[in-house]
């Protein structure tokens, strides 16, 4: 993401917030709109030329929540199906750290883009999406 980008969510997040009374509330919710504006930019993020899938090694390295998955989905991760609290804990393990909800839209994208595909699968009486290798 460009420095301007990262200036702009930071802005917008600012105005969004601006109304309210300083205190915790108001910490949370600045952080929660950066984080979305933030994923937003991320999914826009242009995707390989190649062939469907493809992502270009300097996408993979930019340090975009985006190209952190593409990193760990390198490493063989997906090889196995995986939770978004697998794909957190995998992130999270590596020092990057976001919440399940920042993930959720992020991941979405990349099965749109088919780049990973998604199963829900029912385990213990409760139906959840599993994540893996397109």
């Amino acid at each position: 993401m460009a420095e301007d980008s990262l200036i702009q969510a930071r802005k917008r997040a600012e105005r969004a917030v601006s109304g309210m009374e300083d205190g915790p509330l108001k910490i949370a919710a600045f952080q929660t709109i950066l984080a979305k504006l933030l994923t937003e930019s991320d999914l826009s993020a242009p995707i390989g030329h190649a062939s469907v899938g493809a992502t270009s090694r300097t996408e993979a390295r930019s340090g975009t929540l985006r190209g952190r998955v593409l990193i760990i989905r390198s490493e063989g991760f997906f090889k196995s199906q995986r939770t978004l609290s697998d794909v957190r804990e995998a992130l999270g393990a590596r020092g990057w750290h976001y919440p399940l909800t920042t993930l959720s839209g992020l991941m979405q994208g990349l099965v749109r883009n088919r780049e990973l595909r998604r199963e829900r699968v029912n385990v213990g009486g409760k139906q959840t999406w599993r994540y893996s290798n397109a």
